[in-house]
């Protein structure tokens, strides 16, 4: 018996070990699953069948963090105000977003998580056209329609002429940007020398810069400097210096804030005293904050003029409930929610593919401007662009503007 008894222990002790090891290799495991997961920014609610879910993506991390967080604060606030006021079609909506990094294929994993696991019926975003152009594979594979920011670049609608059928955008597109840019400058200015300053890496940037220059040539101008960097480049001086011998009238920065801050104070530093000008990858309250001198004075195309009447309700708005100003990606956001609305509504379904369909009928004044979309490019069509003034530290709006006038 006390053999038995002892075997027994044994075989108890054992069978513990046993089963205390298998714990111990189990929580390693599955945190190291958890670590790998995209950083989520909303926790995954239980969904029901009177919860539709709709997608976001951008960069809540990085250089852009503050248009993204912007963007999807919109969402949030407004899927907020339409449950508030009863739902859509009678079910209660939820947003769900994913942080890109600003990369690409984060981009495409997090439209693959959002529309195979959260099964989400549209996505919002993302605001970079490197990040909006390689999604499509996955949106047509899922059939679920996207409607971008402020993705200018063609490519995020339309390839070798095709339109892709699940891709829309809110806002114009570098072309039109490039060619405002430009007209401005020549007419309006009355500037006759530019030089531009690029990101050689960056599809919006070589796509505003490829239009800025057709359009200055084609007005009259002369390019008297083309000089490109690489994202995450920090110092510009000796493009700069290129530039500076020149003597350019104008120079065009097609990038974004936070490079636009350093390459400009950079660019004073060196006693270059031309005109800078760039595009809608320009306002951000960190420009005015990085730069302030060194851009007083210049000038940027943009989507909608800040002190618009039409405007002021919805900065209100997120003034009361973030303490903060919205950046020019929420006015985007706000609108590409507002085109999903009326898809949904116009549909009479959730399903979709019937909310696409809905898309590329859009006829609807939003606060940016009257948003219709064309079927064979699923761009807005007509939308004027604004002209602002960097002045004291304030953005001043100076006129709309289209390079026909």
């Amino acid at each position: 018996m006390r053999k038995f008894w002892g075997i027994f222990l044994v075989l108890v002790l054992v069978v513990s070990m046993v089963a205390v090891g298998c714990g111990q290799k189990q929580e390693p495991a599955k945190e190291e699953q958890k670590a790998q997961e995209a950083p989520k920014e909303e926790a995954k609610q239980e969904t029901t069948g009177d919860v539709v879910k709709v997608g976001w993506i951008g960069s809540l991390t990085g250089d852009q963090a503050v248009w993204g967080q912007c963007e999807f604060n919109t969402v949030k606030m407004l899927v907020e105000e339409i449950n508030a006021q009863g739902g859509l079609l009678g079910k209660k909506l939820e947003a769900i977003g994913y942080d890109t990094r600003g990369d690409a294929m984060e981009a495409v994993n997090a439209v693959r998580r959002l529309t195979s696991q959260d099964k989400v019926v549209a996505i919002i975003g993302p605001n970079a056209s490197g990040q909006a152009i390689p999604i499509s594979t996955v949106l047509e594979e899922m059939k679920v329609p996207d409607i971008a920011t402020v993705a200018t670049n063609p490519k995020v609608t339309v390839v070798d002429g095709k339109t892709k059928p699940f891709n829309f955008r809110v806002c114009f597109i570098d072309p039109y940007q490039g060619a405002v840019a430009a007209g401005y400058a020549v007419d309006v200015l009355k500037f006759k020398k530019a030089a531009v300053l690029y990101d050689v890496a960056d599809d919006y940037s070589q796509g505003l810069t490829e239009f800025f220059i057709k359009t200055f040539t084609e007005k009259g101008g002369e390019i008297v400097a083309k000089e490109a960097f690489k994202s995450g480049d920090t110092d510009f001086r000796p493009q700069l210096s290129k530039i500076k011998t020149a003597n350019p009238d104008i120079i065009f920065m097609p990038y974004f804030f936070k490079e636009v801050a350093l390459s400009a104070n950079q660019a004073r530093e060196l006693g270059i005293k031309a005109v800078l000008m760039g595009g809608d990858g320009w306002p951000s309250e960190v420009l005015l904050e990085m730069a302030r001198d060194a851009v007083n004075g210049s000038y940027f195309v943009n989507h909608v003029d800040f002190d618009d009447p039409a405007v002021q309700d919805f900065k209100n708005r997120y003034m009361k409930k973030y303490d903060r100003k919205v950046e020019l990606n929420g006015y985007l956001a706000h609108d590409a929610f507002l085109m999903f609305v009326d898809a949904v509504k116009r549909a009479n379904s959730f399903d979709p593919v019937a909310i696409r369909d809905a898309l590329e009928t859009t006829n609807i004044q939003g606060i940016t401007g009257n948003i219709k979309i064309g079927k064979d490019t699923h761009n807005p069509e007509g939308k004027e662009a604004a002209i602002i003034k960097i002045v004291d530290g304030k953005y001043v709006f100076q006129q709309k503007y289209s390079p026909s006038k």
